[in-house]
This record gives C-alpha cells, structure tokens and sequence, in this order.
C-alpha cells in the first residue's frame, strides 16, 4: 500500500481492487525473445549496446533499490512507439474474447477527481491513500465506472489492465513485455545518465514535456500540461529514439519480479531480474505523479504492485 513518505510503491494501490494483495505462485520471467513470430509494427529497433542505468542523482527512494549506477550489455531489441492503446486492446479482446482480471473480479481502482458517479458504486477507499476508489464496473472500456466509456479515447493508453492482461495481448501479437533493463534503456532515448527521457530539466525552455499531476495533490489539479487524466499517446514530444511518454501518462508493465536489491547482483548482460518474486516491475510514473508524493516520472525511478493490479493509471507496451 502506498504512503505519503513515497518509501513503498506509489499511484496504484496494492492488489486489483486496492486491498491486499496475495502472493501469486511464482513464474519464470520471459526469455529475451519471443516464442511467436515477431511483430516489429509500431516498433523503434534499440541496436545492442552497452548501457548506463540507475539513478546517478541519488534522488531515488532508498526502498526502490535505484542505485548503485550499473553498466549492462543488451542485445539488439524492439519496442513499441507508445503504450498500447484502447483501440489495439479492442482489437485484442474482439480476436481472443479475453476478460480482464477487472472484468473477473467486478471493479477496479479509479482516482478520486477522476470518478463522477453518486457514490452508489463506490465499494471503498484504502485508509492510507483514501485518493483511490473501488469502483464497481470500472475496467478498460469503463475507465471511471459506470456510465463513462472509451467511445473517444481510442487513441489513449488502455488502462485497468493486470500484468497478466498484458501478457496475454502480447503473446497475441507475437511480442512480449520488456525487461526492466530494456525498459530504462529505452527510455533514456540515447541519453546517459539523465534524469529525464529529455534531459535533467521538468521544463525546458518552461515547457511540459510529460502528462503528471499539477497543483496540491491529491486535492487539485491545475492541468498546466493540459491534462487531469491519461492523454493520448503521441500528446507530447517522443525522445530521442522516437519513443513517446516513457515519463508519466500510465505506469508500464515490465516483465521482472521486483526486488529493491536488484542492482546489487545485476546481471551484466540481458538481465531478466530475480527468477521469482509477489510484485511486478512497473516504470514510467503516471498522471497521478507529483514530487510532493511521486516523484517517479524520472527515468530511473522503479516501482512494483501484485501482478494482479489494475488502476486507473497503469498500462504497458509490448517488446521483441
């Protein structure tokens, strides 16, 4: 469960329906590449190098294990230009007739300014983070329950999906998850050691290069970078290897069990993390992140919920 000191996973609450988690039988991480015929569509080729990650400014909380600074070798991969959208999810679902662990279990987490229902549906609120909702019929066509849909959203990230809802689309379209290592490095867009896929300043030249909360969270959003939700994919600038929104939007599924000591034993070449864990890898900080609370949106900011998490506010794309 999240708390206000940032010392333990922020913006999504433990567990699909914001309670507690159980710890899932563990399972191996994913190999390196594809068991289906990849599918390189929508995707940037990251050519195999060496790469630098961690957090190089020591900002990063002690309990996400953002240090020490280490070199990894990477193979040759791809990944997707942006998250994957409703319309691609749709698509997915209408192909497979897959149901969503929000679906299964009736009701997902939805931010508290984001919901505009009469409270009838309203199922509870963690004590911690009373900002998150149970909200009945939330799910990926209903991202604020009952009576909203994403009719005019197709071209945004699909949210309210589980880790193993993303598994499932990708084995579907013959990719996979990224690895948190492939993740950072992508997301640094060619840049070493910086704190942002743009650089190490929020705004350049005092423009918003990501989607994050403004204001006093969780109380009011100013939507300065003119969005109080998730955004549509290519709303802001890609980075240097045409990569969009690896900073804020939707958190981002990544393949590995999370393990905050992690870089301590890291492998050195195509690291796939610890071979079994009860949280999931997920980067790229959200809408909800604010650096009063969390401040994750930077490029080597880790964090972890139950793979069986859904939220208004977490997504994925997909790798080869």
């Amino acid at each position: 469960m999240s708390t206000t000191d940032g010392t333990s996973p922020c913006c999504v609450p433990a567990g699909s329906q914001g309670g507690p988690a159980t710890a899932p039988t563990p399972a191996p991480v994913p190999t390196a590449r594809a068991t289906a015929a990849p599918s390189y569509r929508g995707q940037v080729r990251i050519e195999g190098a060496e790469f630098q990650l961690g957090d190089a400014f020591d900002e990063g909380y002690p309990a996400d294990g953002e240090t020490p600074v280490h070199r990894v070798r990477l193979s040759t991969f791809h990944v997707d230009a942006t998250t994957v959208t409703n319309a691609a999810f749709a698509a997915f679902v209408k192909a497979t007739g897959h149901v969503t662990t929000a679906e299964r279990e009736g009701s997902s987490a939805v931010f508290h300014l984001d919901y505009a229902g009469d409270g009838a549906d309203v199922l509870g609120q963690p004590a911690a983070t009373p900002w998150w909702l149970a909200v009945r019929g939330a799910d990926w066509r209903h991202p604020e329950g009952a009576g909203s849909d994403v009719a005019r959203r197709q071209n945004h990230p699909v949210v309210h999906v589980s880790h193993d809802d993303a598994l499932a689309y990708a084995a579907w379209a013959g990719k996979r998850l990224p690895t948190e290592a492939e993740w950072e490095a992508a997301a640094r867009g060619g840049l070493v050691g910086s704190r942002y896929p743009w650089g190490d300043d929020l705004l350049p030249r005092g423009r918003w290069m990501c989607n994050i909360f403004q204001g006093r969270f969780p109380v009011e959003n100013t939507r300065e970078d003119g969005w109080s939700s998730t955004a549509p994919v290519k709303s802001f600038a890609p980075n240097g290897y045409g990569l969009h929104q690896m900073a804020g939007n939707v958190w981002e599924w990544c393949a590995d069990w999370f393990d905050p000591a992690a870089y301590a034993s890291v492998d050195p070449v195509d690291p796939t993390g610890p071979a079994t864990g009860t949280a999931r890898v997920m980067r790229g900080g959200s809408y909800l992140c604010h650096d009063s609370y969390c401040n994750r949106y930077r490029v080597a900011a880790r964090s972890s919920s139950p793979p069986d998490s859904t939220a208004s506010n977490l997504g994925f794309r997909c790798a080869n």
